[in-house]
């Protein structure tokens, strides 16, 4: 079947976007909410503090790596058909999380909730390209990306008031019961499409890159149990690196690659990719490491860390919205640009505020980095599909949902190893002279609180007790802000230089 533009009523276009839109809602929403259920399914199930981190990274690190290849199947083989097989599946494994009996299931589930995750989005938003054209197309994927930051923004929310009233199982019911929802409004009303000269799955570009990613994750978070020297940490880095290396041999030498490195020639595709990599640390991992830190240090409820976190995720209704009227008079990359420099400003506020500060004086900089984060967050989605042609959709949002998602997984993990790796430092300072095995529990009792596990780190050191321990968790917390606020500004600073300078000829007048 042709990839021309799919021909549906006006209903059943709404109702599609609807159903896609859905989608894109519970499938970052399955990510921020199981931050908030971290800490609870460790209390009821065990488990050490890097299997409870593979909760959350296992399912982004699953989703990241294969949707490009995801992309490229939708385009080759249907994206009705990828978009009904993800969508269906993810409902059916969210089921069987709801019934997992240890963390070593949940784990393995979530990376299969991954894999189901980005065939339902790549299938959906390549969908939606071939349904709307023009200003509805951009107007589509507007709504797509509100939605996405919708689902991550009011997960912890919803998985604490869940939590209250009927325990954290019923996240992954609620979840499997919005994705029928979304399988019942859009699989039958959407249209076959594909790419006529797709030369479907590019298998060796495929496998590299997912090796790359795992092993590159893998490295990251075993630092948080082990030396950085150590083997654990240092051979997944170097087998990553060998695998990044082949991946881009494989790409420059197969005829329809997964990745068309070509693009990453032209300025304003890179500025595009910027964006959901500047947006991933000054937002989406606080999205995971504040709830950890009310509810596993600060010692808060579930529902009250999720009400607490409505200041940074409220503006994720509004301001996305806002940000697409003001491109009336202003371009997107400046509006980026300026939100993200609004973002690094709330940053570096919120790590001014006391540790043990759990109520009114985070309310302005959660405030500041939700709507900063807001601008650019409205509008890089239609930003993306606008460099290529539209029979390279799947690639489009491949390379781009690739790129956040991934980028988000990668981020989590570097920053949850880094907060471990200050709070050991600051903790083996008070503690100069323990003996290798005492150094041991030093290093247990930081990758503890870097999880939001006080209780655990308490038993590891007794000796110093929980509020010493909190009060060095809190300096790490500190200066692990004042890095996110670097990378913050260094993200603004290449969006302004590569978005904001005068259009040049499109990129899909070179790949036409």
């Amino acid at each position: 079947m042709s990839s021309s533009l799919s021909v549906a009523s006006p209903k059943a276009s709404r109702l599609i976007l609807a159903a896609v839109c859905l989608a894109a809602l519970i499938l970052p929403l399955s990510f921020s909410a199981g931050a908030i259920a971290t800490p609870i399914i460790g209390r009821q199930l065990g488990g050490s503090s890097t299997s409870l981190i593979w909760i959350t990274n296992a399912f982004m690190l699953a989703f990241g790596s294969t949707l490009m290849a995801a992309g490229a199947l939708a385009d080759a083989y249907g994206r009705k058909k990828l978009f009904a097989i993800g969508v269906g599946a993810f409902a059916v494994l969210s089921l069987l999380l709801a019934a997992a009996p240890s963390v070593l299931w949940i784990d393995v589930l979530r990376a299969l909730q991954g894999l189901a995750a980005a065939a339902a989005l790549s299938g959906g938003s390549a969908a939606l390209a071939q349904v709307f054209d023009g200003h509805a197309r951009t107007r589509a994927f507007s709504m797509l990306g509100t939605s996405f930051g919708t689902g991550l923004a009011f997960g912890p929310i919803l998985a604490g008031f869940l939590i209250a009233h009927a325990g954290w199982r019923s996240i992954f019911l609620f979840i499997a019961a919005v994705a029928v929802a979304a399988f019942v409004f859009g699989v039958p009303r959407m249209q076959e499409s594909r790419d006529p000269q797709a030369a479907g799955l590019d298998m060796p570009g495929a496998l590299t890159f997912t090796l790359t990613l795992v092993l590159l994750t893998s490295g990251i978070v075993e630092a948080t149990d082990h030396a950085l020297t150590s083997l654990a940490v240092v051979g997944p880095l170097l087998a990553s690196t060998i695998f990044a290396t082949l991946f881009v041999a494989i790409e420059r030498r197969v005829p329809r690659p997964m990745l068309d490195l070509a693009l990453f020639r032209y300025p304003r595709f890179v500025g595009v990719q910027v964006l959901p990599i500047g947006t991933c640390y000054c937002y989406i991992v606080l999205l995971v490491l504040l709830p950890l830190r009310f509810i596993g240090v600060n010692g808060l409820h579930e529902t009250d860390a999720g009400m607490l976190m409505l200041a940074s995720s409220a503006p994720m209704l509004v301001v996305p919205t806002f940000a697409s009227w003001l491109t009336r008079w202003l371009s997107p990359g400046l509006l980026s640009g300026t939100g993200l420099l609004i973002a690094a400003a709330g940053l570096y506020l919120l790590s001014r505020v006391a540790i043990r500060e759990t109520s009114g004086e985070l309310v302005l900089p959660m405030l500041l980095i939700g709507c900063g984060t807001g601008l650019p967050w409205g509008l890089m989605d239609g930003l993306s599909i606008s460099v290529v042609p539209k029979e390279r959709a799947g690639m489009a949002t491949g390379i781009f949902s690739t790129t956040r998602v991934a980028g988000e997984s990668i981020a989590l993990a570097i920053v949850t190893a880094i907060l471990s790796v200050l709070t050991q430092s600051r903790l083996a300072r008070l503690l100069p002279d323990r003996h290798a095995h005492d150094r041991s529990s030093i290093h247990e009792a930081a990758a503890r609180l870097s999880s939001g596990d006080l209780a655990h780190a308490v038993l590891r050191l007794p000796d110093l007790g929980a509020a010493m321990l909190v009060t060095q968790y809190g300096e790490a917390f500190r200066i692990l802000l004042h890095l996110l606020v670097v990378v913050t500004l260094i993200s603004s600073l290449v969006v302004f230089t590569l978005l904001t300078r005068p259009k040049v000829p499109d990129v899909r007048d070179s790949v036409e």
